[in-house]
């Protein structure tokens, strides 16, 4: 029981996660400044990116779910 509600939590903060930088590359910002933003952020949190995976990161974003 204590796993479910553990897989629950991380489910939870991966999801929120992932839709606060959808958030910041739909805002009405600058894409490359935006890019900046959640690299700078990324590397406060320990997370390295190259700027060839964020821009790979917003394509996928871009052209929605695979059907």
């Amino acid at each position: 029981m204590v796993m479910k509600g553990l897989e629950f939590v991380l489910a939870f903060l991966g999801g929120a996660a992932v839709g606060a930088i959808v958030g910041l590359l739909m805002a009405p910002e600058k894409g490359e400044d935006t890019r900046a933003r959640i690299v700078r952020f990324l590397k406060e949190k320990g997370i390295s990116l190259r700027k060839e995976d964020i821009d790979e990161l917003v394509e996928k974003i871009e052209k929605g779910p695979v059907a």
